[in-house]
């Protein structure tokens, strides 16, 4: 690319597909250097322009007399050759948005963005336009309303390009954001959204719930007290981490967050049960290389989200869902109900013959979101010994415990645990576990 259209051309797609939209007129965000357009956009057509919010913008990139927080002039050839040759690699990340650099798959996925966006060439061509434009005349002569949003450490623009945008623009107002990051969608976005939402609509949204729909994973090496004592600090402290590097791998290929270790075993999330359960699947097969043994337990239901961390009733079920698990296996919790209050069959497995088995009930969940499903008992609830080979249907229930979703004349949900063995599509009669519960 051996050049990219001007100022004034960028413009007129603008004003091209505004009428093609039938707008008449628009409130324009300008971010990075997207900013410097929009800026001379509003002044030349304010009859166009109903807002104009600048996002980590500039008037100017380069250092200049007056104007001390711009980038040096002779440190330019050799940020653009930098820009260059790490252009789809996600090595920006480090300066654009350092509160995600460590996570690997932002870093891969932003490297995928900026080759589908852009070659090289084209980058540094584009940053050359960005180091000539120079709005700082043009300001005065914005006369429409005007946000100016910076993040007080944004490490590519400095925020004392902000401070003079809000200064030299009539009216505008300023707000000055915590945080590093200079992308406008890493790190905190909710406050830059409120402002913008307040900004054009003069009402300030409410907060959102920090209650989200999830399922749970927890996990635990089994006998690891004695395990530990066999092999000795120095190995088991190996095996931890083989151990943890295995489950991490798994999380990573499942599409699971992490949210932290919890001694021998791990917490985790996903955004859907299916992928879970294949996910806690791998993992107990995968550590028996190790010469351990994990149980696991998945839930699917509401959790409170607390900064990294998950706590609420979700994740207590999960954890106690796993205390019904037995060496390498996998207990599920059965979740959604269908039509007519009946619950839908929730997996279909092969049982490997295991003696009946006890967990700590929890009281009913009415049908206030939680989408997991428990049993309605104060003490406990005992598991059936299957049949080898025969199929089930964990979750199935038919008029004879109906109960189970109809307690305290107000419809809840009802609830099996079961344990997971392999995979069983084969044709033919099924049993339903109906006696979880009594």
């Amino acid at each position: 690319l051996a050049a990219l259209p001007t100022l004034e051309e960028w413009m007129d797609d603008v004003r091209a597909v505004m009428d093609a939209a039938g707008s008449k007129r628009a409130a324009l965000l300008g971010s990075n250097e997207g900013g410097p357009m929009a800026m001379l956009f509003a002044a030349t057509y304010p009859e166009r322009v109903s807002a104009l919010i600048l996002n980590d913008a500039y008037a100017r990139l380069l250092r200049d007399i007056d104007y001390p927080w711009g980038f040096p002039p002779d440190l330019v050839p050799q940020f653009v050759q930098q820009i260059e040759e790490g252009w789809g690699t996600g090595r920006t990340v480090d300066l654009l948005a350092p509160s995600v650099a460590h996570d690997e798959r932002f870093r891969r996925w932003f490297a995928r963005y900026n080759r589908l966006a852009n070659g090289p060439r084209a980058a540094t061509t584009m940053f050359a336009m960005s180091w000539r434009a120079d709005l700082r005349a043009v300001l005065p002569s914005i006369r429409v309303p005007t946000l100016v949003l910076h993040r007080a450490g944004d490490r590519y623009i400095r925020v004392g390009h902000g401070r003079y945008l809000a200064e030299h623009i009539p009216g505008a107002k300023y707000v000055e954001m915590p945080g590093e990051d200079n992308l406008y969608f890493v790190g905190d976005t909710e406050t830059a959204l409120g402002e913008i939402e307040e900004f054009l609509t003069g009402v300030r949204p409410l907060p959102e719930s920090d209650r989200v729909l999830a399922t749970v994973l927890f996990t635990d090496i089994v006998a690891s007290t004695e395990r530990s004592a066999q092999v000795g600090d120095r190995r088991w402290k190996d095996l931890l981490d083989q151990h943890d590097t295995l489950i991490r791998g798994e999380l990573e290929r499942h599409r699971g967050r992490l949210v932290k270790n919890t001694g021998d075993g791990i917490l985790a999330t996903f955004d859907g049960p299916a992928r879970a359960i294949r996910c806690a699947q791998a993992i107990a097969t995968s550590v028996k290389a190790l010469g351990i043994e994990v149980r696991a337990g998945l839930h699917t239901g509401e959790v409170e989200l607390r900064g990294e961390d998950v706590t609420g009733i979700g994740v207590n079920i999960a954890a106690r869902v796993m205390d019904a698990a037995g060496p390498s296996e996998v207990v599920v919790s059965s979740t959604g109900q269908g039509p007519g209050g009946r619950l839908r069959p929730a997996l279909r497995r092969s049982w490997h013959p295991q003696p009946p088995r006890r967990a700590r009930g929890v009281a009913s969940l009415r049908r206030g979101g939680a989408a997991g499903v428990m049993v309605e008992r104060k003490d406990r609830f005992d598991m059936p010994t299957p049949t080898p080979g025969v199929p089930y249907v964990l979750g199935d229930t038919g008029a004879e415990h109906a109960r189970l979703i109809r307690l305290n004349g107000t419809k809840t949900f009802g609830a099996c645990i079961g344990l997971v063995g392999a995979w069983s599509r084969k044709p033919g009669s099924t049993q339903s576990v109906s006696d979880t519960g009594r």
